[in-house]
C-alpha cells in the first residue's frame, strides 16, 4: 500500500491511496486541470482511479468532485448528510454510494473504515484505509479528538494528521474574533498541540509514517507542526513529514 497527496490546505485538498491495482482519491477540492496535472506528477491519470471519497461538503474538499467524477465517470462515496448539504450538485454525480452507519466497505480490495469527527459540517467523516496487512489513517478537519477517533487510529502503520494552526499565532492574527473562535473551537480545526496530544494517546508501535497536514499558511509553520508531533513520537523532527498546499507530498510506501 502507498499514498500521496495532491494538495493539502484551505485552498484545496486531495489524497490518493493505492493498493494492488486499485487507487481511490480522498476528496477533490481542486479544479479539473489542476487535479489532472497533479495526478500526472504522481505518474497517474484519472483513468487510474476507481472511486472518489468525500469527507464533507466544504469547498476545499468537495469543490472539484462533481466535474472530476462526471468527466471520468467515477463513483463517489459520501455520507447522507454531506449529500444533503449540496444536494443540487451531488444529485448530478454519475454514481453515488451512501456511507451509512459508518460501516466498513470495500472498493476493489481496499477496505475503508469511515469514522465521525467533530467539525462544522453536516455529517463529516474521516477514514482508515486497509489492505488486510497495513492500515493508513487520515484525519483532518476536526476540532477535537474523541475516544472513538483514538481507538480507530491506534495501531495504524501510517497517519496523515491535521496540524492546522499554532494556537498563539491564531490568537494574535488579524482574523475576526468570530473566525478565530470557529477555527479554534470544538468543531473547527486541530492546532499543533492538540494534534500532538492525540498522537501521544495512540498505539504508535506500527507507525512508519506520520504526516502533518492541512497547515494554515498564515497561522502555522512546518517547523512548529513538526515539533509538536515529534515530541509526541519521541523522534527527530526530520522523521515527521509535512503536506503542503502547492505540492502535497510524494508517494509514501507502507
Amino acid at each position: 500500500m502507498r499514498f500521496a497527496s495532491l494538495a493539502s490546505g484551505s485552498e484545496g485538498n486531495a489524497l490518493v491511496v493505492e493498493s494492488g491495482g486499485t487507487r481511490v482519491m480522498l476528496d477533490c477540492g481542486l479544479g479539473l486541470r489542476d487535479a489532472i496535472s497533479r495526478l500526472a506528477r504522481l505518474s497517474l491519470s484519472p483513468d487510474d482511479l476507481s472511486a472518489i471519497l468525500v469527507t464533507h461538503e466544504h469547498e476545499d474538499h468537495s469543490g472539484g468532485v462533481l466535474r472530476f467524477a462526471r468527466k471520468f465517470n467515477l463513483p463517489v462515496w459520501l455520507t447522507f448528510g454531506t449529500f444533503r448539504a449540496n444536494q443540487d450538485a451531488f444529485s448530478l454525480l454519475p454514481q453515488v454510494s451512501m456511507i451509512e452507519g459508518y460501516q466498513r466497505f470495500e472498493v476493489d480490495g481496499i477496505e475503508i473504515e469511515p469514522f465521525p469527527v467533530p467539525h462544522d459540517a453536516r455529517e463529516p467523516v474521516q477514514f482508515v484505509f486497509g489492505n488486510g496487512a497495513k492500515r493508513l489513517g487520515v484525519i483532518t478537519d476536526t476540532g477535537s479528538s474523541t475516544p472513538h477517533i483514538e481507538a480507530t487510529l491506534s495501531g495504524c502503520h501510517a497517519l496523515v494528521l491535521e496540524c492546522n494552526h499554532d494556537a498563539q499565532m491564531l490568537a494574535k492574527s488579524a482574523y475576526p474574533q468570530s473566525l478565530i473562535r470557529r477555527i479554534s473551537g470544538r468543531y473547527g480545526h486541530l492546532d499543533n498541540g492538540s494534534s500532538g496530544e492525540l498522537l501521544a494517546r495512540l498505539d504508535q508501535s506500527r507507525l512508519q509514517h506520520v504526516i502533518a497536514a492541512h497547515l494554515s499558511r498564515k497561522n502555522n509553520t512546518p517547523e512548529l507542526a513538526r515539533h509538536a508531533l515529534c515530541e509526541a513520537m519521541g523522534c527527530s523532527p526530520e522523521w515527521i513529514g509535512v503536506a503542503c498546499q502547492s505540492e502535497g507530498f510524494g508517494w509514501r510506501q507502507i
